[in-house]
């Protein structure tokens, strides 16, 4: 507990200071610095790095299944970095685009149209492009996701301008009708050839910029789910299944892990998941100070935090379906089945 107070603290300060402009706050003492510079080179030499670009995955999924129906496709839009893009794997359904379009056309029983402009190696200071990009090619989309932040810490941008960043992005989508998910910072800690002590640094800073952005987004109309803990102690576990073959990015089943916990945050965003918008005290759900409900998120994988009454979030455990990577639909074979039909 006295951790998650602390980080409550210091991601408040954070957002704070992203609110008002300021430039930033320094999470290492200067001491840090060196040594963690001088590990960041030995674990850049041992990760992958892969200079393959994603699988194009836009497209219209669900349509061999709800093509009769009479109600328009939902449209959903995807932004963010090499992550959000699906990078680290081969086929167009194995994107976490993909698997969410999939699952949401599943659960919505109508067919999703997907536009992802996320960008391989984009910080958040790429977001004001990416939702000018999606916001020019027509309606605004009726949902978004948000996956940011593991690119600002590597290249160490001030958390302050990484929130600012993010918040305004946010903003500027709920400005124009979307509603927004952000999966927020992964545990940087958990790739397998980074070690220690730049393992335990990167772990603190991912989990503080994934505290600071959840009050960001919270208090720009938003939700977020924590994927920090979640892709953590699991990819530690299971890092031959859900790391791909650059040891950086997840693999079809990592992707599929992630897209898990964010499809039912995704659902209840449209009004489509049958949990109430409501604490469930069996499940460790409840009112906190947004800073408070932000930093627990930051430790617990999967965590959903939404606005309810400022300055209270509400916490949120939602039970997960499964989304096996054979289920996703690939958009190109689609497009053949309804030129046959």
């Amino acid at each position: 507990m006295p951790m998650t107070m602390s980080r409550a603290r210091v991601a408040r300060r954070i957002a704070t200071a992203a609110a008002v402009g300021s430039g930033g706050i320094g999470l290492l003492g200067v001491a840090a610095v060196g040594l963690l510079l001088t590990e960041v080179r030995l674990a850049r030499r041992t990760v992958g790095g892969s200079s393959e670009l994603p699988p194009p995955a836009d497209g219209r999924y669900g349509a061999a299944l709800w093509y009769r129906t009479d109600r328009p496709a939902l449209r959903l839009g995807f932004l963010g970095d090499s992550t959000a893009a699906g990078q680290g794997v081969s086929r167009p359904r194995q994107t976490p685009g993909a698997l969410l379009a999939s699952g949401l056309a599943a659960v919505a029983e109508r067919p999703v149209d997907l536009r992802n402009v996320a960008l391989p190696g984009a910080q958040s200071d790429d977001l004001e492009r990416q939702v000018t990009l999606l916001l020019a090619d027509g309606p605004a989309p009726d949902v978004c996701v948000i996956m940011i932040g593991a690119n600002d810490v590597t290249h160490r941008m001030p958390p302050a301008r990484s929130v600012r960043m993010l918040s305004e992005a946010v903003a500027r989508l709920r400005t124009a009708g979307s509603e927004v998910v952000v999966g927020t910072c992964p545990d940087l800690g958990s790739v397998e050839p980074v070690y220690q002590p730049l393992r335990w640094v990167a772990r603190r800073l991912s989990r503080q910029l994934a505290a600071a952005q959840t009050i960001g987004v919270v208090e720009n109309g938003g939700r977020t789910v924590s994927l920090g803990d979640l892709l953590g102690p699991e990819f530690e576990a299971n890092p031959r299944e859900l790391f791909s073959s650059d040891n950086y990015h997840p693999s079809a089943e990592g992707y599929a892990t992630a897209a898990m916990a964010v499809l039912p945050t995704l659902c209840a965003a449209l009004g489509l998941w049958p949990e109430e918008e409501s604490p469930e005290p069996e499940r460790r759900e409840s009112f906190l100070p947004v800073a408070e409900a932000a930093a627990q998120a930051a430790s617990e994988g999967g965590t959903e935090v939404t606005g309810s009454r400022a300055p209270w979030a509400l916490l949120k455990h939602r039970r997960r379906h499964r989304i096996a990577v054979h289920d996703a639909e690939d958009p190109a074979s689609q497009a053949e089945e309804e030129a046959t039909s």
